[in-house]
C-alpha cells in the first residue's frame, strides 16, 4: 500500500446506528436498529410479536417468519418505526430482520414480565440475577441511583469533599455487639457499622465531608426495613452552631433530592403508582417528649422502651400529614440513652448541660425513621466522660479521641440508609428489593 493509499479516509459505514426505545417516536417511518433483550414474545402463526427490552424501556417489535429465541435473549432488531396507538410508548416496530446475538440456553426461572413483589419473595430474591431486570426491579434501583446523584450534587455545591474511609475496623463506631467479627492477619477486626469515627477526624481536614459506601450491621432481626449490608449516605460538617444547622442542611438535600427525582424519574414513579413528596421550607420538628406523648393522648398507642416503635413512627408521621401537610418530621432532644457515646449533650435554659438529653435526632419519612443525626462531642474531656459513662474502653477508643486534643470544632452529621429511603419513596414494602442483592440474616447468595 503507498502512502496515498494509505491516507485515504476510510468508507463511511452503512450500518444504522442503535437507536433506543425510548426514543422510536422521533423516527416514525423510518429504518431503526435496536438492540435489547426478548422480554416477551407470542406466535400468532403467520405472525409473530416480540417485547424488545432495552435500558429505555420496551419496543413492541412484529414480523413474520422470525424464529423466536427462548425470553431473556439479547437480540439485535432492524425494522421500520410505525405509529400504533396499543403499542408501548405508541409506536412499534414492523421487524425486517432479527439476530439474535445471545440465546438464551434455558426458559428462565421466573416470568419477568408477570412478576409481583407481593408473591413468592423468596424466590424472586433466590433468582435475583435474573428477577433484577424486571422492569418495577431495575426502577427501584435506578431511583436510587439518582438520590445518590442528587447526594453528591447537592453537598459539592454546599463545600462538602467526598471521602473513603475504612471498612475494616479495629472498633465499632456505636459499640454493642452488632459487629460482623473477621480474622485479620490473626488478630480480632470487625466490619465498619458506620463511617462515623472516621468522618468525625476528617471534619478536621476538610471541615465538611459526606461519602457514600456500605455500612454492616450484625442484628440478626428479620424485618422489612432492615439489611445487614446496606448503602449509607454519611455526611460530617463542623463549624456549626447546634443540631438545626444539621437539620437545616439535610432539609435543603431533601428538597434538591426531589426535585431531581422529579426530572429523571418521573417515568419510574408513574410505572410504580408512587408519588413525589413536596418537601417543606422548614420541616416541622417535635421533641421525642412531645412525640410520644401525642401518640399516647391522640392515638392512645402506649410507647414502649426509649425511642420512638414502628407504631408510633407511624402514627406521629399520620399526624404531621394530616396537620401540616408533611410527609417528613424530626423528632429531637433524644435522651442519652438511646444515642451513641460521641453525641453532644443538650443544655438547659442557663446553658449549662444536661446529662439526660442530647443534640440528636431522626428524621421520620411517611411513617418510618430513615435519618439519624446529631451534633457530635467536640471536647476532648467531655469524650473520655462518655466514653467511661458507656463503659467503653479508652485504650481501644484512642485511635479516634486522640485528635480531640487537637482543636476539634464544633460538629455535626447525619446518616441516610440509601434502600430504606428508596423502598419509603416507591411504596415498597421490603427494603430488600430496593438493593440489588440484598443482604440479610438467611441471604448470601446470589
Amino acid at each position: 500500500m503507498t502512502t496515498s493509499e494509505s491516507a485515504q479516509p476510510a468508507a463511511p459505514s452503512t450500518r444504522l446506528p442503535r437507536t433506543l426505545t425510548r426514543d422510536l417516536g422521533q423516527h416514525d417511518g423510518q429504518p431503526v436498529r435496536l438492540q435489547g433483550f426478548v422480554h416477551a414474545r407470542r406466535d400468532l402463526g403467520g405472525v409473530q410479536f416480540v417485547v424488545l427490552r432495552d435500558k429505555s424501556g420496551v419496543a413492541q417489535c412484529v414480523g413474520s417468519g422470525l424464529h423466536l429465541p427462548l425470553p431473556e435473549s439479547s437480540v439485535e432488531i432492524t425494522g421500520t418505526v410505525k405509529a400504533h396507538k396499543k403499542a408501548p410508548g405508541g409506536f412499534e416496530v414492523q421487524v425486517g430482520s432479527m439476530k439474535v446475538l445471545s440465546a438464551a440456553t434455558q426458559a428462565s426461572p421466573l416470568e419477568i414480565p408477570k412478576m409481583e413483589w407481593n408473591v413468592n419473595p423468596e424466590t424472586m430474591l433466590d433468582y435475583r440475577y435474573v428477577s433484577v431486570r424486571g422492569l418495577r426491579e431495575r426502577a427501584a434501583l435506578k431511583v436510587q441511583g439518582e438520590i445518590v446523584y442528587a447526594f453528591h450534587t447537592y453537598l459539592r455545591g454546599q463545600g462538602f469533599t467526598e471521602i473513603s474511609t475504612p471498612k475494616i475496623v479495629s472498633a465499632g463506631a456505636e459499640g454493642g455487639a452488632n459487629l460482623f467479627k473477621l480474622d485479620y492477619f490473626g488478630e480480632q477486626a470487625y466490619l465498619a457499622q458506620s463511617p462515623q469515627l472516621y468522618k468525625q477526624i476528617m471534619v478536621g481536614v476538610f471541615e465538611r465531608v459526606y461519602e457514600v459506601a456500605p455500612v454492616y450491621r450484625a442484628e440478626e432481626h428479620a424485618t422489612s426495613r432492615h439489611l445487614n449490608e446496606y448503602l449509607s449516605l454519611d455526611v460530617e460538617m463542623g463549624f456549626i452552631d447546634d443540631e438545626e444547622d444539621v437539620m437545616n442542611l439535610e432539609n435543603g438535600f431533601m428538597t434538591f433530592a426531589m426535585e431531581r427525582l422529579r426530572e429523571s424519574c418521573a417515568a419510574e414513579f408513574e410505572l410504580l403508582g408512587a408519588t413525589i413528596p413536596e418537601v417543606p421550607r422548614h420541616i416541622p420538628r417535635i421533641t421525642l417528649l412531645e412525640a410520644r406523648k401525642l401518640v399516647t393522648e391522640k392515638f392512645g398507642h402506649q410507647v414502649g422502651g426509649k425511642d420512638l416503635d414502628p407504631e408510633a413512627e407511624r402514627l406521629l408521621c399520620q399526624h404531621f400529614s394530616e396537620t401540616e401537610n408533611s410527609d417528613f418530621v424530626f423528632v429531637t432532644k433524644y435522651p442519652r440513652a438511646a444515642r451513641p457515646f460521641y453525641t453532644h449533650a443538650d443544655h438547659t435554659e442557663d446553658g449549662s448541660l444536661n446529662p439526660d438529653l442530647t443534640r440528636g435526632f431522626d428524621l421520620l419519612f411517611r411513617g418510618i425513621e430513615i435519618t439519624s443525626g446529631g451534633q457530635r462531642i467536640h471536647e476532648y474531656q467531655m469524650l473520655m466522660n462518655s466514653i467511661d459513662a458507656y463503659k467503653m474502653n479508652r485504650e481501644a477508643m484512642s485511635g479516634y479521641s486522640e485528635v480531640f486534643k487537637y482543636g476539634m470544632p464544633p460538629h455535626g452529621g447525619f446518616a441516610i440508609g440509601a434502600e430504606r429511603l428508596t423502598a419509603r419513596l416507591l411504596g415498597i414494602a421490603n427494603v430488600r428489593y430496593a438493593r440489588a442483592f440484598p443482604r440479610d440474616r438467611n441471604r448470601l447468595t446470589p
